[in-house]
């Protein structure tokens, strides 16, 4: 029996998205943007493919852009241009 493998590519940077989807893209082995890994097939892998799947294109799969960012970090606005009165 062949081992089986999903080839995944990094399409969109982790800069900047919260630390648990960073530590998954790391785990999978990513280094670098559009960087293609070929992964075992196995449901421990798919599970944080599925986490990541915003950020990783799998082969076979359509990959969709995320309307939104929702795994970013927010950060609060600043407020210094309000506080001058412009």
């Amino acid at each position: 029996m062949a081992d089986k493998t999903l080839k995944a590519t990094l399409v969109k940077s982790a800069i900047g998205a919260k630390p648990q989807i960073k530590a998954t893209v790391e785990s999978l082995g990513f280094r670098r943007m559009n960087q293609t890994r070929e992964l075992p097939d196995n449901p421990a892998v798919r599970g944080m493919l599925r986490r990541v799947n915003f950020l990783v294109a799998v082969e076979g799969e359509p990959y969709e852009r995320p309307k939104r960012s929702r795994y970013k970090i927010w950060r609060a606005r600043s407020t210094k241009k309000h506080q001058r009165g412009n």
